[in-house]
């Protein structure tokens, strides 16, 4: 298996184990690798993508339920976990229920902690692998679609950039030319 498939892997079982780390970043890059290279495919990088997040939300999960509340508090400054986002995950979980984890899974700050409230909060654990399995697939595929969309793009968005690095070195070349013109004629007045 390519590198970066494990790399794929390793970045969302750590976000969702309650890190805080660019998983939605990783995702794009890596569908847009698939659509331009051909050591990465799409669908594979779906499923490493589905398996992992669900893997490092069971195991946040799991730590939040044997820590507790106590667990949470004494590494939440060193996960940068702020009281609000604390504050609104409790609320969505007390007012949403599980429902919270599947579209939590859009919201960074919450996706990073999803795994760890649910374990803390006591949620039961068969709701809790349910929605975490159906938002863990929807938010990979959909986020992987982006990057994947966006790379059909990228040969397109490659050639206009290399006529907007021309047209913008002309105007560099242009203004230089005009300052360096009306500094010479400056000079030339204040001499005379």
């Amino acid at each position: 298996m390519h590198y970066g498939y494990w790399a794929v892997a390793a970045a969302l079982v750590l976000e969702n184990l309650g890190l805080p780390l660019p998983g939605e970043t990783v995702l794009l890059l890596a569908s847009l690798l698939a659509y331009t290279e051909r050591d990465l495919r799409i669908g594979w990088i779906i499923a490493v993508g589905t398996l992992a997040t669900i893997a490092g939300s069971m195991l946040g999960y799991a730590i939040g339920q044997y820590g507790g509340r106590p667990l949470l508090e004494r590494y939440r400054y060193v996960l940068h976990v702020s009281d609000v986002a604390l504050g609104r995950s409790e609320e969505l979980f007390g007012r949403y229920g599980a429902f919270t984890v599947f579209f939590a899974r859009f919201v960074f700050g919450l996706r990073v902690i999803l795994g760890p409230m649910a374990g803390v909060l006591r949620m039961p654990w068969k709701k809790f692998a349910v929605f975490n399995l159906l938002g863990a697939a929807l938010w990979v595929t959909v986020i992987s679609s982006v990057g994947y969309g966006f790379g059909s793009h990228w040969r397109r968005l490659m050639y206009f950039m290399k006529r907007f690095d021309l047209a913008l070195g002309a105007v560099f070349v242009l203004i230089t030319a005009v300052l360096w013109w009306r500094n010479r004629q400056r000079k030339q007045f204040e001499s005379s």
